[in-house]
């Protein structure tokens, strides 16, 4: 029997993970791909799977979009994956076991984060927790833009489960540099405040100090060399570029 919910995944040129992706999920009663664009060969790899049904969307912002994506689940219960995310069969097997009586439950899925094809444990990246399944008849996304979050009620109830899913982050350096590049394009668009100079200056070093040292990303090479570089760099351009926003509007 299929499994009664709905997964959802959003994609932009997916193709490099896609069909592992939606094999491990074969066993759900649906998948909607949220396409934003693709030029690549992600539509037609999604075509081949029964259980998959498409929707072209442009970009809203990553809350919009997955609660627009919502309204297009026939199932209550919804799980979202990342296009670059592989579900283990261990997590299948421990969402068949749910009691999804309770709508107040949220799960939280243990996610083993890869650079290329290695796991890595630091620079933050370690014992990564990420809320994917819940009932949308309960709770939704916030609307950010970016970092969006499952809104959390007063009476929700946080499950933790360690069956989780494999995350292939990056393959290279480019890629990081890239998703950076983009996600400090985003939060300068959607905040309005400015930060202080000391906060531009200063936070970034405190970022790659934590992430290189304290997460121990000295201890996996020029990899953790890389990872702590760009989230320091993520830091630094979210907040100049939010910083030059604010100040050419007071102009």
């Amino acid at each position: 029997m299929s499994i009664p919910i709905s997964v959802i995944i959003l994609t932009k040129n997916s193709e490099k993970h896609l069909k592992d992706v939606l094999k491990a999920l074969k066993l759900f009663e649906e998948i909607l791909i949220i396409d934003n664009g693709s030029k690549d060969n992600t539509l037609n790899i999604a075509k081949n799977y029964p259980n998959c049904k498409i929707f072209r969307e442009k970009f809203i912002g990553f809350g919009y979009l997955k609660n627009k994506a919502l309204k297009y689940a026939k199932n209550e219960w919804v799980l979202f994956i990342d296009s670059d995310e592989i579900v283990k069969k261990e997590m299948i097997e421990k969402i068949k076991t749910l009691n999804l009586n309770k709508k107040n439950r949220v799960y939280s899925f243990l996610r083993d984060n890869y650079y290329k094809n290695r796991l890595i444990k630091c620079c933050g990246w370690e014992n990564d927790y990420v809320i994917r399944l819940f009932n949308k008849n309960y709770t939704q996304f916030n609307n950010n833009l970016v970092h969006e979050s499952v809104i959390i009620k007063h009476d929700t109830q946080i499950i933790k489960i360690k069956e989780g899913l494999k995350h292939y982050s990056f393959s290279s350096i480019r890629e990081l540099i890239n998703k950076m590049q983009y996600y400090s394009s985003l939060f300068a668009k959607e905040n309005n405040y400015k930060p202080s100079f000391v906060k531009l200056a200063l936070s970034p070093f405190f970022k790659f100090i934590k992430n290189y040292f304290f997460q121990k990303g000295f201890l996996y090479g020029y990899i953790g060399f890389a990872i702590s570089l760009s989230n320091a760099n993520g830091v630094a351009y979210k907040y100049l570029k939010l910083y030059e926003k604010t100040k050419n509007n007071d102009s």
